[in-house]
């Protein structure tokens, strides 16, 4: 049975390795599981999952395993957005809800996964498809007798099953994130290299030394090591971004307030990059983006924050800014490029959901810079991307 419980961990995608596995093995075996299955899940969840984004496939796997729980299909995310949205709450006299057909459990789940396969668009008040209201018995806020919750309230207590919530709490690595969350991310970016004076204590150069010299305490010193990480930010301001305005500004607090980079310089810009770069965008406070590109050390780390949505011409045509008292000799597409080839590494986070990068200019943009989602997982990748360049 605990071999089971390896191996359906396995294939729900959560990276257990056999030493972990057999860490728990030697753990159950000294007694800390005390003879009780709560325990041994608190005991298998500490060993096991290395990331609370797993805890979700652990939860699944450990009722599959030791309560025979079925593992559910996967609802996709559209399906979820969708029901975020619910329509007025349906309300059914008892009598009309007793005249309504009630399936099986095993009708119900055939029929579920069915309309998984099948649902391409969002339905609200319907009687058949995944969605809010109406009769349907699958989704919430509406009114069946015997239905399937997924997502949103209860409140009718006649759901049969309940999707996409159990017990636990499900951690997901697609939110958006806070300042502290940046903080933790971002931190990884560090490079630690030894400089200065030599006023560190070497402990373990010390404690050889020592040995070495018969027990005569000899200390030793060396240079401390401190972090070499230079960081460029460019951030889009105005227009498409007010809506992502508050989720940048948390970026930028937790860049500003990091104490590990060497350095750590930042510009605004508008849709795209131009001739001018702004330190003061308010107030059009700019510089040649030509003396930047060629003032800053190609050793910077870039991230730019945008959503990368503008007009084509924007991005590809002479004159394309958007500001009528403005004029770029350079198309955008050609700054951003010389960004690229100056700098040897270099991420784009977008704000947008992942999912909705189909505009015209989002995929030229990604082509050449290397474009990830402002999420937890975004953030993690795009700082993977900036330490080892591919």
């Amino acid at each position: 049975m605990f071999l089971n419980l390896f191996y359906t961990l396995r294939h729900a995608g959560v990276p257990v390795s056999v030493t972990e596995w057999m860490t728990l093995m030697m753990a159950l075996d000294q007694g800390h599981a005390d003879n009780s299955l709560s325990s041994f899940y608190y005991l298998a969840r500490a060993i096991l999952v290395k990331s609370e984004a797993f805890y979700d496939q652990f939860d699944q796997s450990f009722a599959h395993v030791f309560k025979d729980a079925e593992m559910p299909k996967n609802i996709r995310d559209e399906i979820l957005d969708w029901l975020s949205d619910p329509a007025n709450k349906l309300e059914l006299p008892r009598e009309e809800l007793e005249r309504m057909k009630a399936l099986s459990l095993e009708e119900l789940r055939r029929e579920f996964e069915k309309r998984l396969e099948e649902q391409t668009e969002a339905h609200h008040g319907g009687n058949r498809w995944i969605g809010t209201g109406g009769t349907s018995p699958f989704g919430h806020s509406g009114a069946n007798p015997a239905g399937m919750r997924i997502g949103g309230p209860g409140g009718g207590g006649t759901a049969v099953k309940i999707a996409a919530m159990r017990k636990f709490r499900n951690y997901r690595n697609d939110l958006t994130l806070d300042v502290r969350q940046m903080k933790v991310a971002m931190k990884r970016l560090r490079q630690l290299e030894r400089e200065g004076p030599e006023d560190e204590l070497d402990i373990d150069g010390t404690i050889d030394k020592t040995c070495r010299d018969g027990g005569e305490i000899d200390l030793v010193f060396r240079r401390p090591r401190q972090n070499t990480v230079k960081v460029l930010l460019l951030m889009d301001s105005g227009g498409s971004m007010n809506p992502y305005a508050r989720l940048v500004s948390q970026l930028f607090s937790a860049a500003h307030q990091m104490s590990h980079f060497r350095d750590f310089k930042h510009y605004y810009f508008h849709n795209c990059v131009y001739q001018e770069l702004y330190k003061d965008i308010r107030n059009f406070d700019g510089e040649p983006t030509g003396s930047i590109l060629k003032n800053i050390g190609s050793e910077y780390k870039v991230i730019f924050v945008g959503d990368a949505c503008m007009a084509p011409s924007e991005l590809f045509s002479i004159g394309g800014v958007i500001d009528y008292y403005s004029h770029n000799d350079t198309p955008g597409i050609e700054w951003l490029r010389r960004f690229a080839e100056h700098f040897r590494y270099c991420v784009w986070l977008n704000p947008m959901p992942e999912r909705t990068w189909f505009h015209t200019t989002i995929q030229p943009v990604a082509r050449l810079i290397p474009m990830f989602p402002l999420t937890l997982d975004g953030l993690e990748r795009a700082v993977q991307r900036l330490i080892v360049r591919h």
